[in-house]
């Protein structure tokens, strides 16, 4: 499961709001090496048949099946200046975590 801090939250609302044809925000995670991850956040119209599909606080939230356990437990933030950012908590401290971009 994925947790989605209310700052977050309300910002993908607005950003959706801007965005009406856009229905599901998505997810992906990619290995940059055997140390850092990177992390994206789309906006989509629909989800995909191999997705899977968590709803929070009125949100649509996919994550390709296949990176779905790997995600579990991850905090999705915003902050103003940062930007989204992603938190593991099985994650080593001095794991790179990358902010996303929203294409």
């Amino acid at each position: 499961m994925i947790i989605v801090t209310p700052s977050a939250i309300n910002k993908l609302k607005a950003l959706l709001l801007e965005h009406p044809e856009e229905k599901v925000v998505r997810i992906t995670v990619k290995d940059l090496d055997d140390r850092r991850l990177t992390f994206g956040l789309t906006l989509e119209e629909a989800a995909q048949p191999e997705d899977d599909i968590q709803v929070i606080a009125d949100l649509t939230v996919a994550v390709e099946r296949r990176s779905a356990t790997r995600m579990d437990g991850m905090t999705v933030d915003y902050r103003e200046r940062e930007g989204f950012t992603f938190l593991h908590p099985t994650q080593p401290d001095d794991l790179t975590l990358r902010p996303a971009s929203l294409n």
